[in-house]
């Protein structure tokens, strides 16, 4: 991306890049859903195309977060810190960065989620993403508090996105204790390998319900600040 763009864009918004970096990373967990439906059914080749796929954004979103880090204003005339900007880049990142790794470890042990256990884990997943995608709304509205001067309706709207992503990041820890008791119970049918990678899976679908609800809090900070 040639400076002079990206100079042009920060001219326009200090938010708007970051609200790009965002597009890619919800892009990229965006895949999820159909990655651990051919992992389920054991469909190595299409669940190998759909892991490029989310590679190639988590690629794609990492150029971006060069791209700002290098060309961010370092000014007193930006109306919030420039280190404030950069942590919220960087949680952002962290989601892309999760997807991948779950697409990675999956792809690389040919992981096949118990039949069992796969409606559970969909609802799982499609909880953690639900609270991802709030998390970008959410960064999508950042520019329209900026050109509000950080008052009035705008900074209400934000708030209640945040209260609700928080909700349902709790909401996604219910659902993951639900997970947990039933490898739990089954885990004795399991070869002892498979167990262990399957609760990292669930630990990392649960990060992107973290990571996302992260990116609320740091919202918070810009507008306390």
């Amino acid at each position: 991306m040639a400076k002079n763009f990206i100079s042009a864009i920060f001219g326009r918004s200090p938010v708007h890049p970051l609200q790009q970096h965002m597009a890619k990373v919800i892009a990229c967990v965006e895949e999820l859903p159909a990655f651990f439906d051919a992992s389920i059914r054991g469909d190595w080749e299409t669940a190998t195309r759909v892991r490029e796929n989310i590679r190639q954004l988590e690629h794609d979103a990492d150029t971006l977060k060069i791209d700002i880090r290098l060309h961010l204003p370092n000014t007193l005339f930006m109306p919030v810190a420039r280190a404030d900007l950069l942590d919220l880049l960087t949680v952002q990142d962290r989601v892309a960065n999760k997807a991948k790794d779950i697409s990675g470890l999956m792809i690389g042990r040919q992981m096949r989620i118990p039949q069992e256990l796969g409606v559970m884990f969909m609802k799982f997943l499609d909880g953690a993403l639900a609270a991802c995608r709030q998390a970008h709304t959410t960064v999508n509205e950042l520019d329209e508090v900026f050109e509000a001067g950080f008052r009035g309706a705008e900074v209400d709207l934000i708030h209640s996105m945040i209260t609700e992503l928080d909700r349902l990041e709790r909401e996604s820890d219910h659902v993951e204790i639900e997970v947990r008791r039933a490898l739990f119970e089954m885990e004795k049918t399991l070869p002892p390998v498979d167990v262990v990678f399957l609760y990292k899976i669930i630990d990392w679908i649960g990060d992107l319900a973290d990571e996302s609800e992260r990116i609320g809090s740091r919202l918070q900070l810009l507008l306390a600040r």
